[in-house]
């Protein structure tokens, strides 16, 4: 429509490829998941470089069945409407498909049969494994401290938002929430999502896409003088960082420094990085009963040098785009596992509130049940080593 480009241009923005084209006052981006074959996306223009309203957050309106090819498996079909399709052929499909409570369905009579989105959303609330089971006899969190380090968050959202105590966005204040942050938060603390419910929630907002080692170490630092001054039932345990690229960022040494300052008083740092503590990520069979490890499957992000696995794939999460919105997520990257172990972590400081960082990592592994799916992890198991160590 403007003709040839005065320049164009090809770059990287985490897992999305980006594609620039630049015009006298106009600067269009387009972009798409890198490992999936969707075509690119209109993504943002610039006119005299403000950005004008695309219409971005609206939601996507598919014509036909061969709009669903269009379609990536990461973002799904997440905020999009389906309703003027026939989706009775497109079972394998779907089953692929992230989708979340905005996604508006056909008629069930062109549905497949036996796929009913709301069931797997509501179903897969459960954080699985029985934690649950632990909540009902109290041991949900209360009187621990979790941080989290990741992208701006939807603050307001029903899951986590009166477990926040404080919020740090130093730096990042006028940047929307990201879609990133509340999933992971939503694992660790959410009130029906959560692995640790009770517990209080710092939460601190970093810039992750600048692949540096500088504001996570910013971080811990706040953590370790906090911790001289917040009353024991605040005091901050466990720290949930969805990151595991520490040893190819600057500052990696000064990172070293600060875990181990951290380890020496306490906190349990989890993060996506194998030298941690090598987990891959499950799959539930949608539908099946979460708390029965024979429901789960190896997921994507799984090898053989997993000591522990943990639920992610076909699991509900809190979604950035409204304060009550769920996404039904299917793959379950490796960021879904940190909090969850974090959230685990918090059950057992509540239990145990001398216990040492690496006894914990070593319990998980020891008393994870052992499926044709790998080593699971057993929360009741877990906790009952602890409350009898």
């Amino acid at each position: 429509m403007l003709g040839e480009p005065l320049k164009q241009n090809e770059g990287k923005d985490g897992g999305m490829l980006m594609l620039g084209y630049e015009y006298p006052n106009i600067q269009i981006a387009f972009w798409k998941m890198r490992d999936y074959a969707a075509p690119f996306t209109l993504r943002r223009i610039y006119y005299k470089e403000k950005q004008m309203d695309i219409g971005e957050d609206k939601k996507l309106v598919l014509r036909t069945g061969d709009d669903l090819q269009k379609m990536d498996r990461f973002w799904g079909l997440a905020n999009v409407s389906l309703v003027k399709l026939d989706l009775k052929g497109h079972q394998k499909f779907l089953n692929t498909m992230t989708f979340d409570s905005l996604t508006e369905w056909p008629p069930e009579d062109k549905m497949p049969d036996g796929f009913s989105p709301a069931r797997f959303i509501a179903n897969a609330k459960n954080p699985g494994l029985g934690v649950r089971s632990l909540h009902e006899k109290g041991i949900d969190g209360t009187g621990v401290g979790i941080a989290i380090i990741d992208q701006p968050l939807l603050l307001g959202h029903v899951e986590y938002t009166s477990s926040l105590t404080r919020y740090d966005e130093t730096g990042l204040k006028d940047l929307s929430p990201q879609m990133h942050a509340s999933p992971v938060t939503s694992i660790a603390v959410g009130k029906n999502l959560g692995v640790s419910p009770g517990a209080s929630l710092t939460y601190f907002a970093v810039p992750m896409w600048e692949k540096d080692n500088m504001p996570y170490i910013t971080s811990l630092k706040k953590i370790l003088e906090w911790n001289k001054i917040l009353p024991d039932s605040e005091k901050i345990r466990s720290v949930s960082i969805s990151n595991g690229m520490f040893p190819n960022y600057p500052h990696y040494e000064e990172w070293k420094v600060i875990l181990k300052q951290a380890e020496d008083q306490g906190i349990l740092v989890v993060t996506c990085d194998p030298a941690m503590l090598d987990y891959g990520i499950l799959s539930l069979k949608p539908g099946e009963d979460p708390d029965n490890p024979e429901n789960y499957e190896s997921g994507y992000y799984c090898s053989e040098g997993d000591v522990i696995r943990v639920p992610g794939g076909n699991k509900t999460v809190a979604s950035h785009r409204g304060n009550d919105v769920y996404t039904f997520d299917r793959m379950g990257g490796m960021s879904w596992g940190a909090p969850y172990i974090a959230g685990l972590a918090a059950l057992a400081y509540q239990v145990d509130p001398d216990i040492k960082p690496q006894e914990i990592i070593q319990a998980m592994i020891d008393t994870a049940f052992k499926t044709d799916a790998g080593p699971i992890v057993n929360p009741v198991g877990f906790i009952e080593w602890v409350r009898t160590k």
